[in-house]
């Protein structure tokens, strides 16, 4: 993951946020990018705390993400963003595939929606291992067989599994983004705990690396105020 392209800053939040009182008066400040942290950060934990939202719209971020087609599944439920993808119909796929490491947990516990994983065994990481590697490069060899075949893309494609990586931009605001890390991560304190699975949650913990760079002071009170999106 990586970002792209961002104009975004804590004082998009607040120049958006002052024409309800000031209106055209904001104009002459809608440029400047300096932020007053000390007096800013108590109007931007205001419009966190009592969910004012739309000054938090006024702001694009474009992330660059590389993951498994699983992965991207998830993201897409996200409808507040915009999404471009590799198509498979109009280029062959690399031979690129999610294979778990030693650190991912195996074992699930619990009732859907509040799940807790565990460690599995080695022999367990082993099966999933090299069961992922067999099936990955099994379904690969099909695909390149049809394709030799002059089978078209679109059609080869099909045996192909979701652990194939794919590549997207995704562009959002920041209160999109906000919503989006509040389901995809988990952290301490969060008013409303999510259990997100882990790769999506390591891609939303790169996006949220950058989105604390770009804006600290809104960062900051979206933590301060449980993870709850405006």
């Amino acid at each position: 993951m990586e970002l792209v392209r961002a104009n975004a800053s804590d004082a998009d939040v607040l120049f958006a946020s002052r024409v309800s009182t000031q209106g055209e008066k904001t104009l002459e400040g809608a440029l400047d990018e300096t932020v007053d942290a000390a007096r800013s950060k108590g109007l931007i934990n205001y419009l966190m705390r009592d969910r004012h939202g739309s000054p938090f719209e006024h702001n694009s971020m474009t992330f660059y993400v590389q993951a498994p087609i699983f992965v991207f599944r998830e993201f897409m439920r996200h409808r507040m963003a915009s999404y471009n993808e590799e198509s498979g119909r109009y280029r062959e796929l690399n031979p690129v595939f999610y294979v778990p490491g030693p650190q991912r947990n195996l074992i699930q516990e619990g009732k859907p929606g509040a799940y807790n994983f565990l460690p599995g065994t080695d022999e367990q990481m082993e099966l999933v291992q090299s069961e992922t590697r067999r099936t990955s490069t099994e379904a690969f060899e099909a695909y390149q067989r049809m394709l030799d075949a002059g089978v078209a893309r679109e059609v080869a494609r099909i045996v192909l599994p979701l652990n194939i990586y794919s590549s997207m931009y995704v562009t959002m605001n920041a209160r999109a983004l906000m919503n989006f890390l509040s389901l995809r991560t988990k952290r301490e304190g969060t008013h409303f705990p999510s259990f997100p699975q882990r790769e999506i949650e390591m891609c939303a913990e790169k996006m949220e690396d950058k989105f604390a760079e770009l804006m600290p002071i809104t960062h900051e009170v979206f933590n301060l105020n449980g993870r709850v999106a405006p």
